[in-house]
C-alpha cells in the first residue's frame, strides 16, 4: 500500500484540472494578450477562473490577481504594499511562526529601514490579541498574519485580528497567508477586515506554478514585476493560462460540497491523532476536531531523527514532511517548533502528517501499523 501524507507540501490535481490544463495546453493555447480568436478563448479562461475564485471569497472579480504561487503572493503583499504605502509609517507586525515567504521578506524590508514586531505565540500557537493591540503604533502600516500554521496546524483568529485591527486605525493593512486555510476554511475578505490574502494552487488540488493575491480594490500596492503591463500594471508577463484555468477549477471544485470536504479530513485527523495514542514514543502536537487545521498532525517520536524516520517510512509507501517542504534546502530545527515550546528532545524528531481529498482512513490504519513495527527497531539503534 502506498499513503501518501504530504498535501501541505502539495497535492495530486483533481480530474477536472488536469482535463483544463491539458486542453489549454493542446487546444485553446493563444495567448490572452492577442487580438485574434485564439487570443480571446485564452483570456476567457483567464477572466473565467477569477469570477471562480472571487465567488469562493464573495469578492470582486477585479480585486483577484495571479501570481506564480504563494512565495510571489506574499512577497507582493508584503513588499509591494510596504513600499506603496511608506508615506503613511514604516512599521510593520507579524508572527514568530510565519512561513518563510514571509519571514524573509519581513527581513528584507527591515533592510530598506522599516521596522518590524514579531509576535509571541502560546503552546498552541496562537498569538495574544492584547499584544498584537499593544504592539500598533501611530507609523504601524500593515500587519500580517498567518492564518493556518503550515507546521503544527494552528489557527489564528483572523476575524478578531481584522476587527481589532480596523477598531484601532481602519488605515492599517491586514494580510492574510491563507496557503494552507483557503479550500478548508470559508474565507470572507470584506466581513474580516482582510485587505490581502494570499493562496497557491498546488495545496487546493489545483497546479504547481499557480497561485493569486486577493487585493482589497482600496489598498494601494506597489509591482514586483514590470513590462507589458499585464493584469492591470499589477503584474506585467504573459499569464499562465494553463495554471490559471486549473487553479478556477480548482478552487470551485474544492468549495463544491464544502462541509463534506472538511468532515472527511477531520475524520482522518482524528483518527490518525487517536491511533498515535498507541505508540508510547509519540507527542502529537496538534488538536482533534476543528480546534486545529482538518489536515495537519504534527507528531513528535522520542528517540529517533525525523529524517530517519521519515526515509524508514518512505521505503514503507508512506510519504510524510519534517518541516517546511519550501525549507528543505536550508534544513534546520523549526522555528515554529521552538515558539510553542516542542521539548527540545523532541526538536529534531518531528513529523507532519497532511491530509487531502484522496486519503483514506485504512491508508492512515496502514502509517500507523508501520510506525509501530518501526520505531521499537529504530529506537533501539538510536540507543546503541
Amino acid at each position: 500500500m502506498e499513503a501518501y501524507f504530504d498535501n501541505s507540501a502539495t497535492t495530486k490535481v483533481f480530474d477536472c484540472v488536469r482535463d483544463i490544463v491539458v486542453k489549454t495546453m493542446t487546444e485553446d493555447y493563444g495567448n490572452p494578450s492577442a487580438r485574434h480568436k485564439k487570443g480571446m478563448e485564452a483570456e476567457q479562461y483567464v477572466r473565467r477562473a477569477a469570477s471562480q475564485i472571487a465567488k469562493t471569497l464573495r469578492v470582486q472579480e477585479k480585486e483577484i490577481l495571479f501570481t506564480s504561487g504563494g512565495t510571489e503572493s506574499n512577497n507582493m503583499a508584503l513588499i509591494g504594499a510596504a513600499m506603496a504605502n511608506r508615506r503613511a509609517g514604516n512599521h510593520l507586525i507579524t508572527t514568530r511562526i510565519e512561513h518563510a515567504s514571509v519571514y524573509n521578506p519581513m527581513a528584507f524590508l527591515e533592510q530598506q529601514g522599516f521596522e518590524v514586531t514579531y509576535l509571541k505565540v502560546d503552546g498552541e500557537g496562537h498569538i495574544s490579541l492584547k499584544e498584537l493591540e499593544e504592539s500598533i503604533r501611530p507609523d504601524t502600516i500593515l500587519v500580517s498574519v498567518m492564518h493556518v500554521n503550515n507546521e503544527v496546524g494552528a489557527v489564528e483568529p483572523v476575524a478578531e485580528i481584522g476587527a481589532l485591527i480596523h477598531r484601532v486605525n481602519p488605515e492599517i493593512l491586514f494580510h492574510v497567508d491563507a496557503i494552507q486555510s483557503y479550500g478548508k476554511y470559508e474565507i470572507r475578505p470584506k466581513r474580516e477586515n482582510i485587505d490581502l490574502l494570499s493562496v497557491s494552487g498546488h495545496k487546493i488540488h489545483g497546479p504547481k506554478g499557480v497561485g493569486f493575491l486577493y487585493i482589497d480594490q482600496r489598498v494601494k500596492i506597489h509591482p514586483l514585476l514590470y513590462g507589458g503591463g499585464q493584469q492591470r500594471d499589477l503584474r506585467s508577463g504573459t499569464e499562465n493560462v494553463p495554471g490559471i484555468a486549473g487553479l478556477g477549477a480548482a478552487a470551485e471544485e474544492i468549495y463544491r460540497d464544502h462541509a463534506g470536504k472538511v468532515e472527511h479530513l477531520v475524520k482522518l485527523k482524528n483518527h490518525m491523532i487517536t491511533r498515535m495514542g498507541e505508540i508510547p514514543e509519540a507527542t502529537v502536537n496538534s488538536r482533534m476536531d476543528l480546534e486545529s487545521a482538518p489536515q495537519i498532525v504534527s507528531v513528535g517520536f522520542a528517540g529517533v531523527r525525523s529524517e530517519v524516520l521519515l526515509h524508514a517510512l518512505e521505503e514503507k509507501g508512506v510519504y510524510v514532511s519534517s518541516g517546511s517542504a519550501c525549507s528543505s534546502n536550508h534544513p534546520a530545527i523549526s522555528g515554529t517548533l521552538k515558539a510553542v515550546g516542542v521539548k527540545k528532545e523532541l526538536l529534531d524528531s518531528t513529523l507532519r502528517f497532511s491530509f487531502g481529498m484522496f486519503n483514506t482512513l485504512e491508508e492512515v490504519d496502514y502509517a500507523v501499523d508501520v510506525l509501530k513495527e518501526l520505531l521499537p527497531v529504530l529506537t533501539r539503534y538510536r540507543r546503541r
